[in-house]
């Protein structure tokens, strides 16, 4: 029987090498992330970033929402795998980090495919009601994933992906012991979405676990 590796920082540089490579931006971007201290966690992994780029380009995406942009790797991520005529709107309550992010997409000629909305993302999810999306990626609050989740189900085309990030919060999902509000509300929220009859998902270990959700 087959069974996960474990991939050690030398085997994650093998696959590295034999992968996709990121664009010099999105790297800027990781760079940049890593002088900001403990907050630099709030980053996808460039794992995901792969993922991310493939799932767009296989599934013929086009309408994106994404929600908790941060300093704008994973909307840079979705951008630059979109068509010419592709669209994201990046919802973000963070004025700073907008402005960072900004800077970014224009560095990387991406500007005109992505809208930043600034202000709480529950907020913009009711404004966009009469939107519909191929795919939302939520990786905001931890706190509101189920909201988040209950309105973009309303904001997909069928067969639209809900993509959302960290549902296995460093591991203490599986640990019984770990009780923090945190870890409570990542494993109620994830076991609320393997019983939700109107998707059919999967967790991918990538980067902090990655629940990717096809709406049916």
């Amino acid at each position: 029987m087959g069974a996960n590796l474990d991939i050690t920082e030398k085997l994650q540089n093998y696959i590295n090498d034999f992968g996709l490579s990121l664009h010099p931006v999105q790297q800027e971007i990781i760079d940049y992330n890593k002088t900001l201290g403990d907050i630099k966690r709030m980053q996808i992994d460039p794992t995901q970033c792969h993922f991310l780029h493939l799932i767009i380009k296989v599934s013929n995406i086009k309408n994106v929402l994404e929600i908790g942009t941060f300093t704008g790797l994973s909307a840079l991520t979705i951008s630059l795998a979109l068509p010419d005529d592709g669209k994201l709107i990046a919802l973000d309550k963070d004025e700073e980090t907008n402005k960072i992010s900004l800077n970014f997409f224009k560095k990387a000629n991406q500007d005109h495919k992505i809208q930043t909305i600034i202000k709480p993302a529950l907020e913009s999810l009711k404004e966009l009601e009469n939107n519909k999306f191929d795919m939302i990626f939520i990786d905001a609050d931890k706190m509101n994933y189920k909201e988040y989740y209950e309105k973009s189900l309303k904001l997909l085309n069928k067969g639209g992906l809900i993509i959302i990030d960290n549902v296995l919060w460093h591991g203490e999902v599986a640990d019984e012991k770990n009780n923090d509000k945190f870890t409570i509300n990542i494993r109620e929220f994830n076991k609320f979405v393997s019983e939700d009859k109107r998707v059919e998902q999967i967790i991918i270990p990538l980067g902090d676990g990655m629940t990717v959700c096809r709406v049916l």
